[in-house]
């Protein structure tokens, strides 16, 4: 089992930023990625970025060049710098991580733009 515990949210105005941090514990295995999705009210979850281990990333079109995610490996943490932000961004974030052991999810972070 993977327990992953987000932080960062909050109510930020247009243009703002907030930087999300996951902190992953318990039986991690390498080789995994990490990600962040969101989903907002009456919509489908979707991926927001997703990082491997060895730090290849992958980012939805509508985020690329306003979020960037990165992790440390030693603190088993991903985060998510949001640059830019819209109020379209409000949503619930929810931290991800991958291996041959399974999927886990993290239990969210409110994120709320105002306009």
């Amino acid at each position: 089992q993977v327990q992953l515990v987000e932080s960062g949210g909050g109510l930020v105005q247009a243009g703002g930023s907030l930087r999300l941090s996951c902190a992953a514990s318990g039986s991690i295995l390498r080789p995994n990625a990490m990600g962040w999705y969101r989903q907002a009210p009456g919509k489908q979850r979707e991926l927001v970025a997703t990082i491997t281990n060895g730090g290849s990333t992958n980012y939805a079109n509508s985020m690329r060049g306003r979020f960037t995610i990165s992790r440390d490996n030693a603190k088993n943490t991903v985060y998510l710098q949001m640059n830019s932000l819209k109020p379209e961004d409000t949503a619930v974030y929810y931290c991800n991580e991958q291996s041959v052991g399974g999927t886990y999810w993290g239990q969210g972070t409110q994120v709320t733009v105002s306009s």
